[in-house]
C-alpha cells in the first residue's frame, strides 16, 4: 500500500534538504494539519499562514491590494503572490532556495460562487527556486469534500515538483 501523500512529501523534502511552507485560504489549515500529522515533520515543515481575508493576504503574505482588486482572491495571480509571500514570510534564517511554498485559494461552497467563479473553483500556486506555477481546478463536492480535494491536490503538486515531473500550468 502506498504511503499517504503527506508522508511521501516529507520523505522527498528530507531527501532534497528542502523545507515546506504553506499559505492556505479555502482549506483553512487542512494542508498544515495533514503535514503535521506525520511524526518528524518539524524537520522539513516550517509552518503556514491561513489567510482568509484580503487584509490577511496583504499583511502576512504580501499579496498586492491591486492584485486582489483586479483579479480577486481566487485567481492565478493571487496564489502566485501567496506562494511567493509565504516563502518570504517564513524564511527566517533559511535561504529562499531551500523553501517550497504552496498556496491555495478557492470557493469551497455552498455559497460564494458566481458565473465566472463557481463553487468548487480553486487555484493552487507553487513557488520554488526553479520558478512559480499555478493550476486551476474545479471540484463538484460539498464544502468539506472540496477542502479535502484541494489539500490532496496541493500535496500531490508538491510531490510532483519534488520528483521533477510537475504538470504544466493550466489557466
Amino acid at each position: 500500500m502506498e504511503e499517504p501523500l503527506e508522508v511521501q512529501v516529507g520523505q522527498w523534502l528530507l531527501k532534497k534538504r528542502l523545507k515546506l511552507v504553506v499559505a492556505e485560504s479555502c482549506t483553512g489549515g487542512l494542508i498544515g494539519h495533514r503535514v503535521t500529522n506525520v511524526p518528524g515533520s518539524s524537520e522539513y515543515y516550517l509552518g503556514s499562514i491561513t489567510a482568509y481575508a484580503y487584509e490577511a493576504k496583504e499583511r502576512f503574505l504580501g499579496v498586492q491590494h491591486e492584485t486582489l482588486e483586479r483579479y480577486g482572491a481566487v485567481s492565478r495571480e493571487t496564489v502566485i503572490e501567496m506562494a511567493r509571500g509565504i516563502r518570504q514570510s517564513l524564511a527566517g534564517t533559511f535561504p529562499l532556495e531551500q523553501l517550497v511554498g504552496i498556496s491555495v485559494s478557492g470557493i469551497a461552497g455552498p455559497g460564494g460562487g458566481t458565473p465566472d467563479k463557481p463553487v468548487g473553483l480553486v487555484w493552487v500556486g507553487l513557488s520554488a527556486a526553479e520558478g512559480d506555477h499555478a493550476w486551476k481546478l474545479q471540484w463538484h463536492g460539498d464544502r468539506v469534500e472540496n477542502k479535502a480535494l484541494t489539500a490532496q491536490a496541493a500535496l500531490q503538486l508538491v510531490l510532483d515538483h519534488l520528483q521533477g515531473h510537475l504538470p504544466p500550468d493550466n489557466f
